[in-house]
């Protein structure tokens, strides 16, 4: 999300913590699509091998717990912690086979999800280019197909204005617009599509992620897992509900994400100095 969290820059600063916010920049057949395994490839690369970082700490919602959750996997000597706002899970009605009535109201609220919100997941993961160029074609066409999100997704009752600021609305679309990167955004539906890596595989094999791993659960969150669940696949040190916010808590709910990921850094390095 492109504001920066407050609080961040002085606290960052006294817990000897320094941030680096790669963007990425594609437009149709100039540059190689992009999965979700390679842009954690990229980004594994761009920070230690880059700007030479041995150790860092990963945050991320949506797809940047995804990618983050697939860093930690493939690199868990460099990350040292996993701070999610998602949980980067399978979205499977069938999984687990035998729930607890906490997973049985949870599996309910999945089904919710894949019978009213995946129409756009779908297209995006079978026919991205078909989309692509229309977005592309029209502005308005893509403010709406990105501005009903921040109206489903958000904690603000189907009125993004109560949570965003045009200002917000219309950045976050240009960002797409001006860069002629929707359809790269697209190829990560793809290839989970096609069956790419996805955390729930290591289930098969007896493992999950054992970097320590934080996470907050907003209430209006695309879908919540709980932590039974979540246990079978992270190492999990604190898990927190937050009162409110959505989908997008970096602009919902920026105080109690930022603080949230502060506090679990600062417990990562006390645990490290002990």
């Amino acid at each position: 999300m492109f504001p920066s969290l407050p609080a961040t820059t002085s606290a960052a600063a006294s817990a000897s913590l320094s941030r680096r916010c790669p963007t990425t920049n594609s437009r149709f057949g100039q540059e190689e699509r992009f999965g979700l395994v390679d842009c954690a490839d990229a980004l594994s690369e761009l920070m230690s091998g880059v700007l030479g970082y041995e150790e860092y700490v990963i945050a991320g919602g949506d797809w940047g717990a995804h990618i983050g959750t697939r860093m930690a996997y493939a690199h868990p000597d460099a990350v040292l912690g996993l701070h999610l706002n998602m949980l980067p899970l399978r979205r499977d009605p069938g999984w687990p086979e035998h729930p607890s009535e906490e997973e049985s109201a949870y599996l309910r609220e999945l089904g919710e999800w894949l019978h009213e919100e995946v129409g756009y997941s779908l297209l995006q993961g079978t026919r991205p280019q078909t989309p692509a160029y229309a977005l592309t074609d029209s502005p308005i066409g893509l403010a709406a197909w990105i501005v009903e999100k921040f109206a489903r997704w958000s904690d603000s009752d189907g009125d993004p204005e109560r949570r965003f600021s045009k200002d917000d609305l219309i950045t976050t679309v240009m960002m797409y617009w001006a860069t002629g990167a929707i359809g790269s955004s697209f190829w990560p539906y793809y290839t989970r599509h096609h069956g790419e890596w996805i955390v729930n595989d290591l289930i098969p094999e007896g493992r999950r992620i054992e970097t320590p791993t934080c996470y907050i659960q907003f209430p209006r969150e695309i879908i919540r897992p709980p932590r039974s669940l979540a246990e079978q696949l992270f190492n999990l040190r604190r898990w927190t509900v937050a009162k409110s916010g959505g989908h997008f808590p970096a602009l919902e709910e920026p105080d109690i994400l930022s603080e949230s990921i502060i506090r679990f850094v600062a417990e990562l390095r006390d645990e490290r100095d002990a």
